[in-house]
């Protein structure tokens, strides 16, 4: 298995794997990618906790000669060192125990957000199909939630756990030069308790994992129906929704029961186990004070130090608790960072400077699903400039060939080439800096209408803005606002009709000013007015670029260098405008159609 982070940043490894596998991070995993980076912070930690733990051993060694020197001596000068000594142990404590807080807890916060940030890199790095089978609730459950774990780890509840080990022992050890009898006798219940510990933290982990497992589920769910709010209303859907909601979080209430069930038994049996401890030492030794075995200094120390060991290790099954859980939140982080990216083919070498924009599809298949072909030994010639219309029926294969122009997808036979570069071979960052799309859903980031329009180019300047602008007409409407450019649209442009929402993705399009330029329906959501408006500044856009243009409007590609005609992933037929016409073919039939309409 990878490794879950390397050595100085705490950042994931990744190998090929399943997002599903059933990946497990194992404890020497966890100590070598986040614990032993952290090593002189985390000695650091121990250190402080040690200090505390010493200092607050000072009571019940203290008690001892309360007890024994000081009333039955009498002695008022012994009283006032041992106030003085206890009272700056108390302080010591204190200060400690605040510095461990600040030291760990901020060093696990910032943790937590490298790895938030690794992970959000890693998920920008999958394949297109990913995103096509996953909610997005549940992977922004999975950036923020899953990583979350590791301030158990990092923070304060590791050393916690050490620093109760710790003190557990050194009370053990005082406690035997007391008396050994007693202490045997604690040491019976203490060894079952532990038993049932490790028995109940195997069987809490798997629980642990489920529980993010259905977190993402219900997250994913709520997303979807708070996104499509208007289609849930519109159809008076809302009881569904409801529906399906409670059941979701019926589920993760079943989980959190199983779990809070197997940590009150670890509890419960820590209370019961060392209340009977807590009992036999009050009867043995009250017998071994009356035989004189011990004094009452010594029974009181031995009491106070029992106090001292048990209740580590009573704070120690809740922390491990948090470990367990911590654990596997990072098995699912672990499952998803061994996923491949789309950058991490080791054919994708190539780097692409300074393209013209000459396409090529050589015989080339794609099928989303194993024997199902959706594009069938396809041949395209696309020059540098030229426009290149795809048309036909729904699910034809015209959106999966822009797809694949983009490099969305990849062939599973034949080649795509740009400039003679085999596409598959380049490396993506190099050939989409290329790239402009426009698709059919004219995706808007909630934000202003100038934040979306200068995406692909945040640093533009105000004149190529207003260019675009101007162009795309956006000032058409903007011109209207009280704010102008700087209105804010709302989540996903809600704010704005269709039509304005895609003058403003043509608008982002052209301020890109790329050599290859791919228009997904562009025009689809304007009325014949705006669309009119629309068709000049497009054509200026396209001037000198490379143009896929995937339209059911077939008015609006008249002036297309080449059409294909798509049916069932094949080409049946091409050429230009009068060409289709002039055969009379599928073409001919469906401008015919549409004339009519």
């Amino acid at each position: 298995m990878s490794g879950l982070l390397p050595s100085y940043f705490g950042i994931f490894e990744t190998s090929t794997n399943n997002l599903m596998s059933k990946t497990k991070v194992s404890l020497i995993s966890v100590f070598k990618t986040i614990i032993w980076p952290r090593k002189q912070l985390l000695f650091i930690g121990l250190i402080l906790i040690v200090i505390s733990r010493i200092a607050g051993l000072a009571l019940p060694v203290g008690s001892k000669y309360l007890m024994d020197d000081v009333i039955v001596k009498k002695d008022i000068d012994m009283l006032y060192y041992l106030l003085i000594g206890i009272l700056v142990a108390i302080v010591v404590q204190a200060i400690t125990s605040f510095l461990l807080t600040r030291l760990l807890s901020v060093e696990a916060q910032h943790l937590i957000a490298q790895l938030r940030v690794k992970v959000q890199q890693k998920i920008l790095s999958l394949p297109v199909n990913f995103f096509d089978n996953s909610k997005s609730g549940e992977l922004v459950s999975r950036i923020m939630t899953d990583v979350e774990g590791v301030r158990n780890i990092v923070g304060t509840g590791l050393v916690q756990l050490i620093g109760g080990s710790l003190t557990s022992i050194i009370s053990l050890v005082l406690m035997i030069r007391i008396s050994g009898k007693l202490t045997a006798y604690v040491l019976i219940p203490v060894v079952i308790f532990a038993v049932i510990a490790m028995k109940a933290f195997g069987f809490i982990r798997p629980i642990f994992r489920e529980r993010g497992k259905i977190k993402a589920d219900v997250t994913g769910r709520l997303t979807e129906s708070l996104n499509g709010v208007r289609v849930v209303k519109g159809f008076n859907a809302e009881k569904q929704e409801i529906d399906a909601f409670e059941s979701g979080v019926h589920k993760l209430y079943e989980n959190i029961k199983k779990s809070l069930t197997s940590t009150a038994l670890v509890t419960s049996s820590a209370t019961f186990l060392l209340g009977l401890a807590s009992a036999g030492i009050m009867g043995i030794g009250g017998f071994m004070i009356i035989d004189k075995s011990i004094t009452t200094g010594d029974f009181l120390s031995f009491t106070l130090l029992l106090g001292f060991m048990i209740a580590p290790i009573v704070q120690m099954s809740n922390i491990g608790s948090q470990l367990t859980e911590g654990i596997a939140g990072l098995d699912r982080t672990e499952e998803l960072m061994n996923m491949e990216s789309e950058h991490d083919l080791e054919q994708r070498v190539n780097e692409l400077y300074d393209i013209k924009g000459d396409i090529q599809f050589e015989d080339v298949s794609f099928s989303y699903n194993e024997g199902k072909e959706v594009i069938k030994n396809i041949t395209i010639n696309a020059p540098h400039g030229s426009v290149t219309a795809l048309v036909g029926s729904s699910g034809s294969g015209k959106s999966t060939i822009a797809g694949l122009v983009s490099s969305f997808l990849i062939p599973d036979s034949g080649k795509i080439t740009i400039d003679g570069h085999d596409l598959a071979y380049a490396k993506l960052s190099s050939y989409r800096q290329y790239l402009g799309v426009v698709l059919q859903d004219d995706f808007l980031f909630e934000g202003t209408i100038r934040e979306n329009i200068i995406f692909p180019r945040p640093h533009a300047t105000e004149e190529a803005i207003q260019e675009a602008v101007k162009a795309a007409y956006v000032n058409e409407f903007s011109d209207r606002f009280e704010d102008g450019l700087e209105t804010v649209i709302g989540e996903r442009g809600v704010k704005l009709s269709g039509g304005q929402r895609q003058r403003i993705a043509i608008a982002r399009a052209i301020l890109a000013d790329p050599k290859i330029l791919i228009l997904d329906e562009a025009t689809s959501n304007l009325d014949t007015e705006s669309e009119a408006l629309i068709q000049e500044s497009l054509a200026k856009l396209m001037q000198g670029r490379t143009t896929f243009v995937i339209a059911h409007r077939l008015s609006t590609i008249r002036k297309a260098d080449q059409i294909l005609v798509i049916e069932n992933g094949e080409i049946k037929e091409r050429g230009n405008h009068d060409e289709l016409i002039a055969s009379k073919g599928r073409y001919h039939e469906l401008f015919t159609y549409q004339a009519r309409i």
